[in-house]
C-alpha cells in the first residue's frame, strides 16, 4: 500500500527524478518547495504533485505544511474525525531542501539556512508523531569535494564509519543535520536516515560528461570516482520509507561502479599512492562504497553509466 510523503526540495535535480519513482510506487507525494516540480526532462511542470511554497527555515511554516491537505481536492474527501483529524499526517518525510552547494549565497547563509531548515523539518516530523524521516546528507563530509587546494581521503573504501572532517562550509551543515538526526531520533524513537548522497547524474548527463570523466579521471576525484543516477536515488528513497525499525542511520548513496575503465584497487593505487585500502574492494566498486545500502536496503543497481556509454 503506497505511503503519504511529504518531499522537500523536490523541485530540484535530484527530486524531479526521484518523485516521479516514489509515484510509480503508488505512493502520494505533496512537494514543498519555493517552485512547482518539473518533468524529468525539464520540459513542463509535473501535474501530478502538487508543491506547497513553503521557507523551511521557519519552523511555522514547517509545521503547517506537514500538517495540511496534499492537494486541494482533500477539501472534499471524508474523514474520520475521531480518529485522525480532519488531515491525514504523511506517514514519511524526505527532506532534500536546500542550498546544494558553497557559492550559492555567502557561506554564513549556507549554514544557516541548511541546518535551520533540517532542524525544523526533523523536530516538525517528530512532534507531529511521524516516525520515518530521510535527510538528504552529501559525499562532501567525507572531506575531499569542496577542500581547499588539493587532498586526500584517509582511506579507501569511504564507508559510513569514516572519520569525516570537511573544511568546507555546505559540508559542516551536512554533517550537523546528521547530528541533529541522531538527536531526534534516540528522543523520540524515530527511524531517521540520512543519506550521504554522491554526485547526482541524470539521464542526458551520461552521453555528455562520462566520456570526459573516462579520459580525465582526475576531473573525478573530488566525487571519489563515485555516482548517484537520479532515477535510482528514487528507489533508495522508495526502499527507506519501506524499512522500518533501523532507528539512526547513515547510508552512502551511490551506484555500484567506479567511472573509471580501469578497475578499483589499481586505480587507487596509482591515483593516490599514500592512501590505505583498509579491505579487499570489488573488482569494480566504487570508491564512496555503497555496499551497507544493498546489504541492509536491498539496493540494486540499475543505471549503471556503462551501459550508456559502452552499450
Amino acid at each position: 500500500m503506497g505511503k503519504r510523503i511529504v518531499f522537500t526540495g523536490g523541485s530540484g535535480k535530484a527530486g524531479r527524478h526521484c518523485i516521479p519513482y516514489l509515484l510509480s510506487k503508488g505512493h502520494q507525494v505533496l512537494n514543498l518547495d519555493l517552485v512547482p516540480v518539473p518533468n524529468p526532462d525539464g520540459n513542463g511542470l509535473n501535474p501530478d504533485v502538487y508543491t506547497l511554497k513553503t521557507d523551511l527555515t521557519d519552523s511555522g511554516q514547517v509545521f503547517n505544511a506537514l500538517s495540511t491537505h496534499f492537494n486541494m481536492g482533500e477539501y472534499a474527501a471524508e474523514r474520520d474525525l475521531r480518529h485522525q483529524g480532519p488531515v491525514a499526517l504523511p506517514d514519511a518525510v524526505i527532506h532534500f531542501g536546500a542550498y546544494a552547494r558553497n557559492m550559492l549565497v555567502p557561506d554564513n547563509e549556507t549554514f544557516k539556512a541548511n541546518v535551520t531548515s533540517t532542524y525544523n523539518v526533523i523536530e516538525a516530523a517528530c512532534k507531529l508523531g511521524i516516525k520515518k524521516i530521510i535527510i538528504a546528507s552529501s559525499e562532501t563530509t567525507y572531506g575531499v569535494c569542496f577542500a581547499q587546494g588539493d587532498s586526500d581521503y584517509h582511506s579507501f573504501p569511504l564507508e559510513e564509519e569514516y572519520n569525516c572532517d570537511p573544511m568546507d562550509t555546505y559540508a559542516l551543515s551536512k554533517l550537523c543535520g546528521e547530528q541533529t538526526a541522531r538527536t531526534f531520533a534516540r528522543r523520540f524513537n524515530a527511524d531517521i536516515y540520512a543519506l550521504r548522497i554522491g554526485n547526482v547524474i541524470e539521464p542526458h548527463e551520461y552521453a555528455r560528461d562520462f566520456p570526459g570523466y573516462v579520459k580525465n579521471p582526475e576531473v573525478r576525484k573530488r566525487n571519489a570516482w563515485s555516482y548517484i543516477d537520479a532515477r535510482d536515488l528514487g528507489q533508495i528513497c522508495d526502499l527507506c520509507v519501506a524499512k522500518d525499525g533501523l532507528g539512526y542511520q547513515v547510508f552512502n548513496a551511490t551506484n555500484d561502479t567506479i567511472t573509471t575503465d580501469v578497475p578499483t584497487e589499481e586505480f587507487l593505487k596509482k591515483a593516490c599512492p599514500n592512501v590505505t585500502i583498509t579491505r579487499k574492494m570489488g573488482e569494480w566498486e566504487a570508491p564512496l562504497s555503497n555496499r551497507k545500502i544493498r546489504e541492509v536496503l536491498g539496493f540494486k543497481d540499475v543505471h549503471d553509466w556503462r551501459k550508456y556509454i559502452h552499450g
